[in-house]
């Protein structure tokens, strides 16, 4: 097809939610969509499922050359795969366009890079060290002292995160993360000062570096037992919750600290005690996974995908100014596999979850007779389901009522455990 101006330039949009999402907000804002996917050269040249332009590009250089040899003029780079951010950061700044620091772009995806950064902007971050063998975890979890949290340095959704209580717990705990979850080798890890406290996650969208907070979330535990993966119940706090204006500061220099000047900004941090001791645990320039998202669409006046292509055309999006309209507080219930792994032999409840006002959007990952293995990290959760209702008091009941209502029957791999 022949390139018709004005066109947005997204990168790596295939077989992505956000990639879809993005494509039609684009051709509703009135211009044509190019997808450029990044990495290793296709089997077959691309194709764009929607019969628009595809390019391909190896690197930087390469997508730089494919979008001048296309005779494309593009009007934005918009990124739409959390592991290439990156890159889409460098193409935006070689091209000219609106885009984050290309020089921070590593410390926004890699975690030791991150801390690092973090270091030398005066961000509060957890002591941490970077080892380059498992060998060597041993020796800097001494050195910061236990409870330790490792951490693969390119990991995500908690993928290969491991909270080590003492040094009988090293030797186990190390075995699960010598590969990623593509089962290639991992080469280097951050090892780092486990810290107590409340953990947040906190959504905002930047335009030309003015930073508007979109949400706060709570992740609540069951107890205060120390976790690697954070996900349980989930809700979001509003202006009358004693952290929420702490978080809220300390994140926008979190934003300002790592280049991110447009479009989306996800932070997870950690406050320790009630003074001022935050911390960062994770941050990256996209919007947050999970349930957000879709229930921002749903029950509020939010257009994410919109808003964000607006800020990467350098425009002034609603969602900086506008009044974000939520109509109800959101939450989300994540039922786990909190015992050993072993195999499915029935699952309770999901009628009864299905029927509970306020639920929606319930996904089920198992099956009777499929292996589930301890709920560890984002892509092993057996249950999950989005929740709403009109105020804090109903989401949180709606909550306790959902985890009541499902129940998993698993036979243990060892027959010594307990079935829950």
């Amino acid at each position: 097809m022949e390139p018709k101006n004005p066109v947005v330039l997204l990168v790596d949009p295939a077989d992505s939610r956000n990639g879809r999402a993005y494509k039609a907000a684009v051709r509703d804002l009135g211009f044509q969509v190019v997808s450029l996917s990044t990495g290793p050269p296709p089997v077959a040249p691309p194709v764009d499922p929607d019969g628009e332009l595809s390019l391909h590009a190896e690197d930087v250089d390469d997508a730089v050359r494919q979008v001048r040899a296309a005779r494309l003029d593009p009007l934005a780079v918009v990124p739409s795969r959390g592991s290439t951010l990156h890159l889409a950061d460098e193409i935006a700044a070689r091209l000219g366009l609106p885009g984050n620091d290309p020089t921070l772009g590593w410390a926004r995806r890699n975690k030791a890079a991150m801390r690092a950064r973090a270091v030398q902007a005066g961000i509060r971050v957890p002591e941490f060290r970077l080892v380059g063998s498992l060998d060597a975890v041993a020796g800097a979890a001494q050195d910061i002292g236990f409870p330790v949290i490792v951490k693969q340095t390119m990991g995500s959704g908690s993928f290969g995160v491991t909270v080590i209580g003492d040094a009988e717990e090293l030797a186990e705990a190390t075995k699960e993360l010598m590969v990623d979850w593509h089962d290639r080798p991992v080469t280097e890890w951050l090892v780092e000062q486990y810290v107590r406290g409340r953990e947040y996650a906190v959504n905002f969208c930047s335009a030309d570096g003015e930073h508007r907070l979109i949400d706060i979330w709570e992740y609540r535990r069951p107890d205060d037992r120390d976790y690697d993966f954070p996900l349980w119940d989930i809700v979001q706090i509003d202006s009358t919750h004693p952290d929420h204006a702490r978080v809220e500061r300390y994140c926008k220099e979190v934003l300002d600290a790592f280049g991110i000047h447009y479009g989306p900004g996800h932070i997870e941090v950690k406050c320790d005690g009630d003074g001022d001791d935050i911390h960062l645990i994770e941050l990256a320039a996209r919007f947050s996974g999970g349930p957000a998202v879709p229930m921002w669409l749903r029950h509020s006046d939010l257009r994410p995908f919109h808003d964000a292509v607006e800020c990467f055309l350098g425009r002034r999006p609603d969602m900086i100014d506008g009044d974000h309209g939520f109509r109800a507080v959101l939450g989300s219930v994540v039922i786990r596999n909190d015992d050993a792994p072993g195999t499915l032999v029935s699952l309770h409840g999901l009628d009864e979850l299905n029927a509970l006002p306020g639920v929606a959007d319930v996904l089920v990952e198992y099956r009777p007779g499929d292996h589930v293995p301890v709920t560890n990290h984002n892509m092993c959760i057996p249950v999950s389901a989005s929740v709403y209702g009109p105020d804090r008091a109903t989401v949180l009941q709606t909550l306790a009522a959902a985890r009541e209502a499902v129940r998993l029957v698993i036979t243990p791999d060892d027959p010594g455990q307990a079935v829950r």
